[in-house]
């Protein structure tokens, strides 16, 4: 008996092995693995602009046999691409994806030039529309948790950095639809360049094998919608009065025509309640002996060829405004959250928040004291540049760049020392300059450091 069960049992194993092994089962289209963690949490972070992130959720991504004929698209694609497709996804690719909008934001500022409270309100514009798009685009990937079409297909060649997050909507697309939106409000005439830029920013998520059609299709339309909030919210800011043209007169006032932006002090703020919740106390009397001491250390300052270059260079677009992306990109490469978009979104709109909300707030305060520049106490002094033409108190550059610095400093504490040290040197700067009295700085840092802490207490 036990001679026949050992071969019955013998004849059972042939047989089993006789019989071919199951066709690998694809991962199911609503289903992610574990290792797909990136910021689950994100859908429910805080938003800027958008007040129901339920109410902006795509709708569900196609079922399976639709997805089956997708990743034939997908594959298709992949298998057509030549170095034009090559060089699309390698640029749309490189960095998170408002990294490169953070570029072309710079590079139309410099085609078409503007003042600084203009660069603080389409940078907060643009990197709140980003950022938000990308809140409901997470509550969206991990509601559905679409996999991605390499999970469906593990031999296919994706060329495209992997974000461990779910394929459904495409966070490139997202960032592209809202980017491109809030740039053609600005720039109407350039607006379908930036819609082109948009659509091959999507293109190459499906090129690269990274995304669905319909990922990118849905991401997208995503982004333009969450941009019609923002650009609703900016809309607010043509309801404002027009400046009455009124210019104090008198003895302590500044003196000069068409002023840069009178009105930007009333412009719609994102942490602030309002420009005025900051407004400094009364500066110095023109007339006081320590503002005379004031006059004295900015007209006989010694200045040399380090002092006057640095003073330039923190007055243009470089050093006031794009040299703090660029430091704020190199410590994300650096930590290697390039493939981490949340956070990248997220530390680029809190700087652009609190760079616009000091402006906002400096603003308020030029133009309630309308106070005198140092040239104008003094007709026979000279400056490193022509000095801007607004009223002095408080330092514009002051209180942008301490915002922006404590904001960095919260972002990248182990480089607290050198985010600091950039501040003090843009602060010094406009003493180095010429341009402003001691004790507008002193104010202006003020303003800085408290918008900062309303914009990240607001954050959280």
């Amino acid at each position: 008996m036990k001679k026949i069960l050992s071969s019955l049992f013998v004849l059972c194993l042939l047989l089993a092995a006789c019989v071919p092994p199951p066709p690998p089962v694809a991962a199911p289209a609503d289903a992610t693995t574990a290792a797909m963690s990136v910021e689950p949490d994100a859908g429910s972070w805080q938003t800027w602009a958008v007040t129901d992130v339920a109410a902006l959720l795509p709708a569900a991504p196609p079922d399976q046999a639709a997805t089956q004929a997708e990743l034939q698209e997908v594959q298709a694609a992949v298998a057509g691409r030549d170095e034009a497709a090559l060089q699309q996804i390698a640029y749309w690719d490189g960095g998170a994806p408002s990294h490169r909008w953070i570029e072309i934001a710079f590079a139309q500022l410099r085609a078409k030039p503007t003042n600084g409270p203009r660069m603080a309100r389409m940078l907060s514009l643009l990197n709140v529309a980003i950022y938000d798009a990308l809140v409901v685009a997470w509550e969206a990937k991990y509601t559905y948790n679409r996999a991605r079409p390499a999970a469906l297909a593990p031999g296919l060649a994706v060329l495209a950095q992997h974000t461990n997050s779910p394929s459904y909507p495409s966070e490139h697309a997202v960032a592209a639809g809202a980017a491109a939106a809030i740039l053609g409000y600005l720039y109407p005439d350039d607006a379908q360049g930036f819609l082109d830029k948009a659509q091959a920013a999507a293109d190459s998520r499906v090129l690269a094998g990274a995304h669905f059609p319909s990922d990118v299709a849905a991401g997208l339309e995503l982004g333009k919608m969450v941009a019609q909030q923002v650009i609703a919210r900016a809309d607010l800011d043509a309801a404002i009065p027009a400046w009455d043209g009124v210019i104090p007169t008198g003895p302590s006032y500044w003196t000069g025509e068409k002023p840069v932006e009178p009105t930007a002090g009333k412009w719609q703020t994102w942490a602030l309640a309002a420009g005025d919740e900051l407004r400094p106390e009364p500066p110095l009397a023109y007339d006081s002996p320590e503002m005379a001491a004031e006059l004295q250390e900015v007209v006989t300052i010694t200045r040399t060829f380090a002092t006057n270059q640095k003073a330039l260079w923190w007055q243009a677009i470089d050093g006031a405004y794009e040299g703090w992306y660029t430091f704020a990109a190199l410590r994300m490469f650096e930590q290697g959250l390039d493939a981490n978009p949340m956070r990248v979104a997220r530390t680029y709109a809190l700087m652009s928040v609190a760079q616009y909300d000091a402006v906002v707030a400096v603003w308020d305060a030029k133009f309630t004291y309308w106070t005198l520049r140092p040239f104008q106490m003094d007709t026979a002094m000279t400056t490193v540049f022509t000095t801007p033409n607004y009223p002095s108190f408080p330092s514009g550059h002051a209180g942008v760049t301490y915002a922006v610095a404590e904001v960095l400093v919260n972002q990248f504490p182990a480089n607290a020392e050198a985010i600091r040290a950039k501040a003090a040197e843009a602060y010094e700067s406009r003493i180095w300059a010429g341009i402003h009295f001691r004790h507008e700085m002193v104010a202006s840092k003020a303003i800085g450091e408290a918008v900062a802490q309303k914009v990240l207490e607001r954050a959280k």
